[in-house]
């Protein structure tokens, strides 16, 4: 199962990427484990200085923006 982080203080744009992931993970059809962080201090120890940030079991993906569901996608494959 794959564990995805959303990192982020809960602005819209931290809401949208989460609603991104949801979206990619039912049309790939994974099983996944979703956590959001939102205290700066964990986000930061992951290396985060934009929100929001995606990590993938752990490693950070892409911070700063929104990926598309087809972007999360292509990192889930």
């Amino acid at each position: 199962m794959k564990k995805i982080q959303i990192l982020g203080t809960g602005c819209p744009k931290c809401k949208k990427l989460a609603e991104n992931v949801e979206t990619a993970t039912k049309e790939l059809g994974i099983e996944y484990d979703i956590e959001k962080v939102t205290e700066i201090n964990e986000i930061m120890k992951m290396g985060i200085m934009l929100t929001p940030a995606l990590a993938i079991d752990g490693i950070v993906k892409v911070a700063g923006k929104v990926v598309s569901p087809d972007d999360i996608k292509a990192m889930l494959s």
